[in-house]
């Protein structure tokens, strides 16, 4: 793709995450911008998943062009006026951790009921070799046995969303109604959904207590209350997309599955951080090696 040239001075910055910035632009209330600070060949993925799962109708924002300042790339989106993630509205009103976390967990279910063309999109299972192939953190030995958990682990042809936090979820809301989306699809792909719901445990349950208020708006306290009921909406309940689980399930064992999955997301987080996650590494010990 050949990026369109913009004048970052139209745009108004409006947030930043861990790989990028947001901004809406002064003029045009439709338009608002992702600008990625590295690992620029990500914008041009991401926008080419994003424009997948728009055209399959998963609720996302429309996604536009791929632009540059002349220093960065970034995506130009249809904006949503009002928008919010699940992770701010926890942090505006914890008293409805409850209520946001049990919507978020339904939203998610229907994702992963979703079968996709497997021409399309990446498998988790390849994506995950990929980035172990890549990881310079752990050894040998740790490497195969994770290669092997993932091998075994059941295949699917159903949505991941590839990055599930609570963030990157959002809502507008009109009398009273809100209706939800996804974003930041750039690891979107297909497979096993505990492999994505992995990543809802780990950022409610797994980050130390200022980690959890800079970036998710929250108390520990919150998102551990967010997860509890995250879990209860998504796992004992008739549609659980996971054959294995829904009503009457064994919580316990639920558990000692989704920590596993957790600790598999080290292998994204560390891509992006260039540094070791002890904290999150410690899910797979005496379990996978």
């Amino acid at each position: 793709m050949t990026p369109t040239l913009i004048d970052l001075n139209d745009y108004v910055r409006t947030g930043e995450g861990a790989n990028g910035a947001s901004y809406n632009h002064k003029t045009d209330p439709r338009i608002m911008l992702k600008l990625y600070f590295r690992n620029f060949e990500a914008a041009e993925k991401e926008l080419e998943l994003a424009k997948k799962v728009y055209a399959m109708g998963i609720p996302t924002p429309e996604p536009g062009d791929l632009v540059t300042d002349g220093k960065q790339l970034g995506i130009r989106f249809m904006r949503l006026d009002g928008k919010r993630s699940y992770s701010r509205a926890c942090g505006d009103e914890p008293n409805r951790a409850e209520e946001y976390a049990r919507e978020f967990a339904r939203l998610c279910k229907k994702l992963h009921r979703i079968h996709v063309d497997t021409t399309q999109f990446e498998s988790v299972k390849s994506r995950l070799y990929h980035l172990l192939d890549n990881n310079e953190f752990f050894s040998d030995y740790q490497k195969q046995k994770i290669h092997d958990f993932i091998a075994a682990a059941p295949d699917a042809d159903t949505a991941i969303h590839g990055d599930l936090q609570f963030s990157n979820g959002i809502f507008t809301e009109s009398e009273g109604v809100r209706t939800p989306y996804f974003i930041d699809l750039g690891d979107f792909c297909y497979g096993y959904p505990m492999f994505d719901v992995g990543m809802v445990y780990l950022c409610c349950c797994l980050n130390d207590e200022q980690w959890t208020m800079t970036q998710y708006h929250m108390s520990n306290a919150t998102a551990a209350r967010f997860w509890d009921a995250f879990a209860d909406e998504y796992f004992l309940k008739q549609d659980c997309p996971v054959a294995a689980y829904g009503p009457g399930a064994d919580m316990e064992q639920i558990m000692k599955e989704v920590k596993i999955y957790a600790g598999l997301k080290t292998l994204i987080i560390e891509r992006d951080t260039h540094c070791p996650m002890p904290q999150f590494r410690a899910m797979l010990e005496g379990t996978i090696y």
